[in-house]
Formats: structure tokens, C-alpha cells, sequence
């Protein structure tokens, strides 16, 4: 059965999209400990992290590098923490949030909802920072 992630992709469920390329996308959390809280996720269902093929796990953890320096400079926080959790949708997504403490990475904090036009304007932000950067997958 296809995960929620799955659902996204295809474009069955809607999402804020910052990144879409062959292997995988990004798009903003609809539950972020912080606005800009971005996921990036691979289009191949993966459950476990550590089941990642290397060169997958390696394009991931290049476009979250990619995303991440986008958010610092639209957010300028202290970090942009980087998380694998899992727990909550079994298929592989990594979490980047701009954080000023370890307490940001608390999903106890996370927001119930959102307003879409406040998504649409941090993606648009971090789109717009990527495209200035030359990033290849940037998202329509």
C-alpha cells in the first residue's frame, strides 16, 4: 500500500513543493516545529534509513544540503538541524528545521495546522533562493 509520502508524489494528496527531481522531492511540512520546516523524500519507498542504497542516501543528503543553506539564509537561525525520525510514515524523509536550540526539534511542538498561504510564502521564499543559487530542482 502506498505511504502518504507516496500519495504527495503522485500528486494524490496536495502539497508546497521547493524541490522535484528523478529521485526524489521536497516540500514543506503541514506540521512544522518551525516555518520553513522542510521534508525532502525519496520517490522510492524506503522504510528504514539505514536500507537506503549509498548513492540514493548520498543524492538526499546532497539536496537537504542543498535546501538546508536556502533556509539559513532565508530564516538566518542559529542551524538548520537535520533529522531522521521515522516514526511517523514508514518511508524514508528527512527533516530540516530552522532551529535556535535543540527544544526546535521537539515534535511536541509541532504546529496542528497551517495556513496554505503561509507555506506558499516560506516555499517561495526558499524557491526563490534556490533558483538565485542555480539549484537544479527547484520546484515549480
Amino acid at each position: 500500500m502506498a505511504t502518504i509520502f507516496t500519495k504527495i508524489i503522485d500528486g494524490e494528496i496536495p502539497a508546497t513543493f521547493v524541490w522535484r527531481d528523478d529521485e526524489c522531492v521536497a516540500f514543506m511540512s503541514i506540521n512544522p516545529l518551525r516555518l520553513g520546516h522542510t521534508l525532502v523524500v525519496p520517490r522510492h519507498e524506503v522504510d528504514l534509513w539505514t536500507d537506503c542504497p549509498p548513492d540514493l542516501r548520498d543524492h538526499l543528503f546532497e539536496v537537504s544540503s542543498t535546501i538546508a543553506k536556502a533556509i539559513q539564509q532565508v530564516y538566518s537561525p542559529e542551524r538548520v538541524g537535520l533529522m531522521i525520525a521515522g516514526l511517523e510514515v514508514p518511508h524514508l524523509h528527512i527533516h530540516l528545521v530552522p532551529m535556535d536550540s535543540v527544544h526546535d526539534l521537539d515534535f511536541a511542538n509541532a504546529a496542528v495546522s497551517v495556513d496554505r498561504e503561509e507555506l506558499d510564502e516560506a516555499a517561495s521564499s526558499i524557491r526563490s533562493v534556490l533558483t538565485s543559487q542555480g539549484a537544479p530542482g527547484v520546484s515549480d
